[in-house]
């Protein structure tokens, strides 16, 4: 599917020689959280529902509002997970884009991206999500992909879903017959499982233990 499909151009971009009236008039026409504006086909910025509402002298051009553009835009190739940064980034709804040229084509619409995303092979097909955590120095991609694939199992996707105190937090997609070898050469591998698992063997193993214990201590 190519994203580029997706290039919308129902909201048409304003001027700095509009007048805050038509700015506010166009938030309340569409659920968006900035729009465009152009000169020459040229993007100069967007202006943010939050800063456009407050402004009471509804005649004024938007030229004396300057200070108040954000500068985010996206090339017409982007990738959807780079869109997906913009809209996280700017905390915006729609995000402008551009040719190779630099001129301003139309606008993404965060809803769509989201559909685009959400249907793709990586959300959708049947598969186990499995969170690891190791040392940032100890891992690496490579030998996380050689550990799923060793096990039978076939990686989807896998990115870096958090950071803290010097540890990463890997999020990967896997097809596998039996989510319990590959979870258990993870930990050979010194690698902590974070997700949660029903029939985790590891898990049921050291429960069976704890009870053993526990009814031990008790006698």
């Amino acid at each position: 599917m190519n994203i580029t499909d997706y290039i919308l151009n129902e909201i048409k971009p304003l001027s700095l020689k509009s007048s805050v009236k038509a700015a506010q008039k166009l938030f309340d026409n569409f659920p968006i959280t900035h729009f465009a504006v152009t000169e020459n086909n040229k993007i100069l910025g967007c202006f943010a529902q939050d800063d456009i509402q407050t402004i009471e002298n509804k005649s004024d051009e938007l030229v004396g509002y300057t200070h108040l553009l954000n500068s985010f835009f996206a090339d017409e190739k982007a990738t959807v997970l780079e869109l997906l940064k913009i809209f996280a980034d700017n905390d915006t709804t729609i995000i402008p884009v551009l040719n190779k040229e630099k001129e301003y084509i139309g606008y993404y619409d965060l809803c769509d991206v989201l559909d685009v995303f959400s249907t793709s092979p990586f959300m959708i097909e049947d598969s186990e999500t499995l969170i690891i955590e190791k040392n940032e120095n100890d891992y690496s991609m490579s030998e996380v992909s050689q550990i799923v694939e060793s096990n039978g199992g076939k990686l989807l996707g896998l990115y870096v879903s958090e950071k803290n105190q010097g540890n990463v937090q890997i999020t990967l997609k896997i097809k596998a017959e039996d989510i319990n070898e590959v979870m258990h050469t993870f930990r050979r591998y010194d690698y902590k499982i974070i997700s949660t698992h029903e029939n985790d063997i590891y898990l049921e193993d050291l429960k069976n233990r704890s009870d053993y214990l526990q009814k031990y201590l008790e006698m």
